[in-house]
């Protein structure tokens, strides 16, 4: 398997501006791909926001398998976090929210009633790797655009507060990821969702993974997007090489393209045209980053 490694300069100072922020803190929002909630969320935080209100917004959910995404919803919740399934991009989950941050704040709400503060907004901090959809997420929630989108990782590098409503701030934080990921299923799951600079990865490599996954968890969809035929004996090359001539992407001659169709392959995982796929599952060590 390739060793997948990505973690630019800005995210050192990313990091560093978190910890300076942390202490102006009520809560920790973090986006995950609900595709992938081990490998899409970032250790890091779980020692920064280790004093805070904690919940776990499972993006993207439209591409996710329903199913499993119920399974890892009820995990969250049984390790203590309050997590809410959503679609930043349609907008469907994002309303709930509200109601959910006053819950996971209540007891920061109640103390100030105490003390006689009235109505001062909960603080919390988006936070999330790159192109788990913070941004879109943020816009969505804030209902304007406020937050810079991008597809290629990493496009905010600033901080900025967002003030959605009376009881309501949101500190937005640039995409981070940790220096070195402890298990390559990890690097490889996010290369797989576009985590990383599509530039460094072998797209090649990336598909014939993806193909092994397809065939092993979810059989009959590469079959019915490609409308191919799969035998057993058949490896992952020769796969590729039927979706390379169902998609005619050839070069000269007769020679197959196999990068194109390996493009073909990810894209259409990517995007959800392919079907629903979620690549982990919940077990009982998450902290081996590799939900088998």
């Amino acid at each position: 398997m390739a060793n997948y490694q990505w973690y630019p300069g800005h995210m050192t100072k990313a990091k560093r501006m978190m910890q300076e922020n942390i202490k102006l803190i009520d809560l920790v929002i973090e986006v995950i791909d609900a595709r992938i909630p081990v490998s899409s969320r970032n250790p890091d935080i779980d020692e920064l926001g280790k004093n805070k209100a904690r919940l776990i917004l499972l993006n993207k959910s439209d591409l996710a398998d329903s199913r499993k995404t119920k399974l890892w919803m009820d995990y969250f919740v049984e390790k203590g976090f309050h997590a809410v399934e959503i679609n930043s991009k349609t907008g469907s989950g994002v309303k709930s929210i509200q109601g959910v941050v006053q819950e996971v704040c209540k007891e920061k709400i109640e103390r100030d009633r105490r003390r006689g503060i009235i109505n001062r907004p909960v603080r919390a901090m988006v936070v999330g790797i790159p192109n788990v959809g913070k941004s879109t997420f943020i816009n969505s929630f804030a209902g304007k655009a406020c937050a810079k989108t991008g597809n290629k990782p990493g496009v905010t590098k600033g901080k900025q507060w967002i003030r959605l409503n009376k009881g309501l701030e949101l500190l937005d934080t640039p995409g981070i990821l940790w220096p070195k990921f402890d298990d390559q299923i990890v690097g490889l799951n996010l290369a797989m969702i576009g985590s990383m600079n599509d530039e460094i990865i072998h797209l090649d490599e990336l598909a014939y993974e993806l193909i092994g996954i397809l065939i092993k968890d979810y059989p009959g969809l590469l079959e019915k997007r490609y409308e191919i035929e799969i035998s057993e004996d058949m490896s992952n090359c020769d796969i590729l090489e039927k979706i390379c001539e169902a998609r005619k992407c050839f070069l000269k001659g007769e020679e197959l393209d196999i990068m194109k169709a390996s493009g073909i392959l990810v894209e259409d995982f990517r995007s959800g045209r392919i079907g629903r796929v979620t690549l982990e599952l919940p077990n009982n060590d998450i902290g081996d980053k590799s939900a088998k």
